[in-house]
């Protein structure tokens, strides 16, 4: 029986749970590794990660190293002599950091790798499937921690068993969400682009421009439905009724159910026509 000594990697509340299931399964965990604290909303207070917040609840030790290859950081990690690390939603290691260990380092990530190689691979699957980001980010949080800790137990019996992984031209990447990647095409089918909401919501979200009269601004779309129909519309023109707000696509209309306008909360549709008036020649692009 391996008697281990655990160093956790991560930042967001998706790897909190994994963390949080190893402390309440009293796995040794002699260090925490997150993100340096940052500055945020309007007042730009320091914002500590969730992993942070976490670990110290549970007085864990704290690292926030800016660089991982400074010096000083590489020999605070050796000081803290783990034999594992586990990564959890966390930046690239190098190679300095991940080697150390003398049972190595894994890192649970969202997909089944090699397949959504990346930086976002919940919202990649969700943009192709049946779920939204939020869901699928729950459902993976609570599962990936089981996986880590059967991980543990079998590298502590000394029975796990790796393999490489497979690389063929199939393999899809997960690329790292942008203003560009996630702004909507209304250029394409109806489903493309509810799927693209889909897999996009709740964060960061899918957008597009709304040209409305004199004034064009960006809107945040979080849920939508769809209609195939041939039509004769402008692509991307927007048609309101007291009760429905559709915009013209490729091959039909997607309906918009839940979108936020600048300096706005997130809103329904019915609420967001109670108070809004579209033109007549109002057009998203």
């Amino acid at each position: 029986m391996n008697d281990l000594r655990i160093v956790f990697l991560g930042t967001p509340d998706f790897a909190v749970a994994t963390l949080k299931a190893l402390v309440e399964h009293k796995k040794n965990i002699v260090g925490v590794i997150t993100a340096p604290d940052k500055p945020a909303g309007r007042g730009r207070t320091l914002h500590q990660s969730a992993v942070k917040q976490y670990a110290l609840s549970q007085n864990l030790k704290v690292l926030q190293p800016t660089n991982l290859k400074a010096e000083d950081f590489l020999v605070q990690l050796k000081a803290l002599q783990a034999n594992l690390q586990i990564v959890v939603a966390f930046r690239m290691l190098p190679k300095e950091v991940w080697q150390m260990p003398k049972f190595g380092t894994f890192n649970l990530h969202a997909s089944l790798l090699p397949q959504y190689r990346g930086a976002a691979p919940i919202n990649e699957t969700t943009i192709e499937k049946n779920e939204n980001a939020s869901s699928l980010h729950d459902k993976l949080m609570h599962q990936g921690s089981v996986l880590v800790l059967k991980t543990i137990s079998q590298i502590e019996e000394g029975t796990v068993n790796t393999k490489p992984q497979n690389f063929s031209d199939k393999i899809k990447t997960a690329y790292k969400l942008d203003s560009d990647n996630t702004k909507i095409n209304w250029n394409t089918s109806v489903e493309t682009i509810y799927n693209k909401v889909r897999g996009l919501s709740p964060y960061p979200s899918a957008w597009c421009y709304l040209q409305n009269g004199e004034t064009e601004v960006t809107v945040k779309i979080f849920t939508t439905n769809i209609e195939i129909e041939k039509h004769n519309e402008e692509i991307g023109k927007v048609i309101s009724t007291k009760k429905h707000l559709k915009v013209a696509a490729k091959n039909g209309y997607v309906f918009l159910q839940e979108l936020q306008l600048p300096g706005k909360k997130k809103m329904d549709v019915k609420s967001l026509l109670n108070g809004y008036i579209f033109e007549l020649n109002a057009k998203m692009r």
